[in-house]
C-alpha cells in the first residue's frame, strides 16, 4: 500500500476524527429517542436488504455482484450483530478461497515454465 493511502486509512479510523465524532453524537441522540431508533434501524435494515438483493440479482451477470452483496452486509452489520458475524464468516471464506486460488495459479505457472 502506498504511504499516502496508509496515512488516509489511519486518519479516517481515528476516533477523534471530526466526522466520527459527529456520527457518534448523532447516534447517541438517536439512541435516546425510542421511536426514532426503531425508524433508524428499520431504514438501515431495508437499505441493507435492498443492496443485498440487488447484489444477488447481479451475481450471475458480469460485474461486481459479490462486491455489492458484501457492501449490503456491511450496511446491515452497522446495526445487526448477526449480519456482522455473517460478513466476518464470508470474509474468512473468501480469504481462504483467494489464497487457495493464488497458490494453485502459482503452482501451474511454476510447472509450465
Amino acid at each position: 500500500m502506498s504511504e499516502h493511502l496508509s496515512r488516509d486509512i489511519t486518519s479516517g479510523s481515528d476516533p477523534r476524527h471530526p466526522v466520527r465524532r459527529a456520527l457518534r453524537r448523532a447516534r447517541t441522540w438517536v439512541d435516546g429517542h425510542p421511536y426514532l431508533l426503531f425508524a433508524y434501524r428499520l431504514g438501515v435494515g431495508l437499505l441493507g436488504a435492498l443492496i443485498v438483493a440487488i447484489g444477488m440479482i447481479l451475481i450471475p451477470l458480469p460485474g461486481p455482484g459479490w462486491l455489492i452483496v458484501f457492501l449490503g452486509l456491511a450496511v446491515l452489520g452497522t446495526e445487526f450483530a448477526s449480519a456482522r458475524r455473517l460478513g466476518a464468516v464470508l470474509k474468512r471464506i473468501v480469504t481462504r478461497v483467494w489464497t487457495w486460488w493464488r497458490r494453485r495459479r502459482d503452482r501451474r505457472v511454476a510447472t509450465s515454465s
